[in-house]
């Protein structure tokens, strides 16, 4: 190379260098996508599933307190869940359905997350008084569940169904939870450790459950950054 070109071309390679160094790590940092998860709030559900009394919020909703009882004839309350990402759906023992395939899901999360402490699982039963704990103990026997990871529960249906309809929006906002009142959904939600709504998957379809745990990932890695 002629050594004259190369001393007049010296600067601009190395202003060549300089400018990279600074410029390539701004221009990622400007088209990075930000991976977090969306936080849902009343505001950001379909309406027809949100009760008109908290429609309105847009931030700050968490899951409501709870008191369910499990395949144990346990007392199960929020505070079992404190600190803990968890999996929630609703269901019943004697669905022919999509609660077969919803089942067979779960289980599978359950297989795949079962040594990791921060995940756990929670099911409601929307027939709460045929589903009593005998009914709850044999179901979770023939499901595999494994007691401390998953709670398949049934309790008051009233709150069951106040739950799915006002801290889950899992179901159509179209009952009160009387006798008459009957809610049935897909839905698998997802909530973080702060009781927060991160994400809602069709717990019967394979490429959801792949999604979900996806974004499990995402959450934990969000808190371990915290």
């Amino acid at each position: 190379m002629d050594l004259k070109f190369f001393k007049k071309s010296l600067p601009t390679l190395i202003f060549l260098i300089v400018f990279s160094a600074v410029a390539l790590p701004v221009f990622y940092h400007l088209l990075k996508v930000d991976t977090k998860l969306k936080i849902y709030n009343p505001a950001d559900v379909n309406p027809r599933l949100v009760d008109e009394s908290i429609a309105h919020i847009t931030k700050n909703h968490t899951v409501a307190d709870f008191e369910l009882i499990n395949q144990n004839g346990e007392i199960i309350t929020n505070k079992n869940y404190k600190n803990k990402i968890y999996v929630a759906d609703f269901f019943f023992t004697r669905c022919q359905t999509i609660c077969i395939a919803m089942a067979y899901n779960m289980s599978e999360l359950q297989e795949f997350y079962k040594n990791d402490d921060d995940i756990m699982f929670l099911s409601h039963s929307v027939t709460p008084v045929i589903d009593s704990v005998s009914v709850l103990r044999e179901y979770a026997d023939r499901k595999g569940v494994i007691d401390g990871k998953w709670n398949v529960t049934t309790g008051s249906k009233k709150h069951i169904y106040e739950l799915a309809r006002k801290s889950y929006f899992a179901v159509l906002d179209e009952g009160n939870g009387d006798e008459n009142d009957f809610i049935h959904t897909e839905q698998f939600v997802l909530v973080d450790k702060d009781r927060r709504i991160r994400g809602y998957y069709d717990g019967t379809e394979k490429e959801d459950m792949i999604k979900l745990k996806k974004d499990i990932a995402l959450l934990k890695e969000e808190y371990a950054k915290k």
